[in-house]
């Protein structure tokens, strides 16, 4: 499959190998690693990921996700978005790996695909897990959680938190549901450093992509359209005020609508987050 899919956020199947009982594929070499190693367990000498930066690679992954659901033909419904699967280029542009678990769309008139549940825990969603019903807004769901991860800096489960903070999404909804708590959801290793507007935006954004009922999610190519608008916002901090970075203000929402307690403190160096 992936052999036939050609895009700038999609990783290039190069070759494999397939002697013995080796079974090797070769694909693009992509310096940075993945998203995951830039987001979670930092190391006190490795910066953390700036505003502008966590924007540009949620932008371009759901450009890739907008390829495998709108371009591709038969749709591919991509089935394993995860952090770990977000592989960065010197320029930290992302590409979407690993379509082992990819499956083909729905065509005509049918509206999913029944199959087995499979992916990763805390990305699945919950109609899908619940009906076995894939759909291309079960991508939407998952890509949500992407999001809410490179806002929050939090992984979708951590044994190391206590009770429903150890479950992101679980965590995570009663700041959803209340556009006055959006700004305890920000990383912390953003020390404020990100345009309090687009902030407010991407977390309506990512309220919307994690709504239970699937018909009420966006298709993933408005999201594109959205995440563009918070792009055209980026984060510029103040010339020789570095430390004086974006405050909780009111904010205006993109053309997307949506319908616990803070983020806690992470191990690693700060660094400001540039939109």
């Amino acid at each position: 499959m992936l052999i036939m899919l050609r895009h700038s956020n999609l990783v290039n199947l190069y070759g494999y190998c397939a002697e013995g009982d080796e079974r090797l594929l070769v694909y693009e070499y992509m310096p940075q690693g993945s998203l995951e190693d830039h987001l979670f367990d930092l190391s006190p000498d490795k910066k953390p990921l700036d505003w502008n930066t966590r924007i540009k690679i949620a932008l371009g992954t759901a450009r890739g996700l907008t390829y495998l659901h709108d371009v591709a033909n038969p749709p591919v419904i991509y089935r394993d978005m995860k952090a770990a699967n977000i592989l960065l280029d010197d320029n930290f542009n992302p590409k979407l790996s690993d379509f082992g678990l990819a499956k083909l769309g729905p065509v005509g008139d049918r509206t999913h695909v029944s199959t087995r549940v499979m992916g990763t825990f805390g990305y699945c969603a919950p109609d899908y897990a619940r009906s076995g019903k894939l759909t291309l807004k079960s991508d939407v769901y998952s890509f949500g959680v992407l999001l809410l991860e490179l806002i929050t800096g939090r992984r979708t489960f951590d044994s190391s938190r206590i009770g429903q903070e150890q479950y992101l999404t679980k965590w995570a909804r009663p700041f959803l549901n209340d556009r006055r708590k959006f700004f305890l959801l920000a990383d912390p290793l953003l020390e404020g450093c990100f345009p309090p507007r687009a902030f407010h935006q991407v977390v309506v954004v990512t309220s919307m992509c994690l709504q239970d009922q699937p018909h009420v999610r966006p298709i993933i190519a408005d999201v594109v359209v959205a995440l563009s608008h918070v792009a055209s916002q980026p984060y510029i901090p103040v010339p020789d005020q570095s430390k004086i970075c974006s405050s909780p203000s009111s904010s205006s929402s993109p053309s997307l609508k949506a319908s616990g307690t803070p983020s806690r403190a992470r191990k690693g160096r700060k660094s400001s987050l540039k939109e």
